[in-house]
């Protein structure tokens, strides 16, 4: 078989064809045979006719010695014997070669001038046309007949009638179904040859850009193809500007820990910085390497690596609302913010500590981070009973703030990895906090949801079960 498509729908086109051209052929033989036998007969029939009225004529004239040279005469080049069929079956030639080899028809009782046809041997390997005409009235002793034969050439006029016409009817074939055929192919072919070209392009779109969208032409199953095609690469075009937007963002969120490290570092060498400076250069040396820690953190949660199976424990809500406001004070005060916390009835649950912890740092963080730019701003941590959408008891551990809010359109996109809300904001983050909140939710079995206040403001809340799927039993 050929390798290509286009070659093997030709190939395919091709053997239909001249199967189709035989099958038809054959058929055709067979009916044309058959009307080239029906017109030999139909010959046989007006040539008994005529010699059985001249066999009445001569012999009421007397003319009997001169008839048989008469019939030979009227009958030579026509390749027609003529016999009489006596009382009993014998055959005495009137003209042409000697009597047949075998049986003759039997002489039809149905009175004078009636035929019974058939196939029979002359002894010559060639099969004959027969007809056997009744010479007797109605009634009349039967047995006494005039036989015609003539050689059956049905089959050869039949196969030159074919090769006549059959080249014309292969060419016809040949030019229909070769616009068929190409257009079969152009509208399979040039399809899949597209979709091959653009996929040859998709693992170089990053440099060259992703190919536009392919014309969903060509047979309902290429056009799904396409369509998938097209699907996926807007998804894999999406992915890459995640990609490029979230080493973006890391680049200029790790540029300014390294410089701020880079620069006490850098004093402390040469000598600049010195005794409570030089404490203050390595305290902020060591908070800039842990954001940096937890950047890699970050990315670690989000490429999967770095995580830990859940250890659940059983935990209390205002503890840990309680220990996070304590970590963030200094920087909250630092931002003109205060940390409140209201956990009053708040249910224990079970969770991993370190999951838990980091799903409020976070929180609080993407709050901080909200209001840095602002005047006094208030942050509040609170923590309330709550139920999954399944109806099970849970556990709503939120923090809002009454900063700007998210912008308009932005609640749909708050968890997305590497989303801001704020584009043109300058301040630290990966734009990943959400997101990793949003999983570690997700990894309990409860889920994230964002929301703007009235009249200003935001709040993220995380809906945790208060035992994990994990531990139900």
């Amino acid at each position: 078989m050929p390798r290509s498509l286009g070659a093997r729908l030709a190939l395919t086109l091709a053997v239909t064809t001249l199967a189709v051209v035989l099958a038809v052929g054959a058929a055709l033989f067979v009916a044309v045979r058959d009307l080239h036998r029906a017109a030999a007969f139909s010959r046989l029939h007006a040539v008994g006719t005529t010699v059985l009225g001249q066999i009445g004529q001569r012999v009421d004239r007397g003319e009997t010695p001169a008839l048989l040279g008469t019939i030979r005469d009227q009958l030579t080049g026509l390749e027609i014997n003529v016999a009489f069929i006596a009382v009993g079956g014998r055959v005495v030639t009137l003209a042409g070669d000697p009597p047949p080899v075998g049986a003759v028809p039997d002489v039809p009782a149905t009175g004078r001038g009636t035929f019974a046809d058939a196939t029979i041997s002359f002894g010559d390997g060639r099969p004959w046309l027969a007809t056997t005409m009744a010479l007797g009235a109605v009634g009349a002793p039967q047995g006494r007949g005039l036989m015609l034969a003539t050689p059956d050439r049905a089959g050869a006029e039949t196969l030159a009638d074919l090769l006549r016409t059959i080249p014309l009817v292969v060419l016809a074939a040949l030019v229909v179904g070769g616009v068929l055929g190409w257009l079969l192919v152009r509208s399979t072919v040039r399809p899949l040859r597209r979709l091959a070209a653009a996929a040859a392009a998709v693992p170089v779109g990053g440099r060259t850009g992703t190919p536009a969208p392919l014309p969903a032409d060509g047979p309902t199953e290429v056009r799904e193809l396409t369509e998938r095609f097209n699907a996926m690469s807007a998804e894999l075009d999406a992915a890459r500007r995640a990609e490029t937007e979230l080493l973006a963002n890391l680049r200029h969120d790790l540029r300014t820990p390294l410089t701020v490290i880079g620069g006490f570092a850098g004093a402390i060498v040469d000598g600049t910085a010195g005794g409570e400076a030089a404490t203050r250069a390595a305290r902020t040396i060591a908070d800039e390497a842990g954001r940096l820690e937890r950047l890699v953190d970050e990315l670690g949660t989000i490429t999967g690596e770095g995580s830990h199976p859940l250890r659940a424990e059983e935990l209390g809500a205002a503890a840990i609302l309680e220990a996070a406001a304590t970590r963030f004070a200094a920087r909250a005060e630092a931002a003109g913010a205060t940390l409140e916390v209201d956990a009053t009835g708040a249910p224990g649950f079970a969770a991993d500590r370190l999951a838990i912890e980091r799903i409020v740092d976070n929180l609080v963080e993407n709050a901080l981070r909200a209001v840095e730019a602002g005047a006094h701003a208030r942050i509040v941590l609170a923590a309330r009973s709550g139920s999954l959408a399944d109806g099970r008891p849970a556990v709503v551990l939120a923090v809002s703030d009454d900063g700007p809010g998210f912008p308009p359109g932005a609640l749909g996109r708050a968890f997305e990895r590497t989303f801001r809300g704020d584009p043109a904001r300058s301040g630290p983050g990966s734009g990943l906090g959400l997101s990793i909140v949003r999983d570690l939710a997700r990894a309990h079995g409860g889920d994230a949801f964002a929301e703007n206040l009235a009249p200003r403001g935001a709040r993220v809340s995380v809906v945790l079960p208060l035992v994990p799927a994990t531990l139900a039993r």
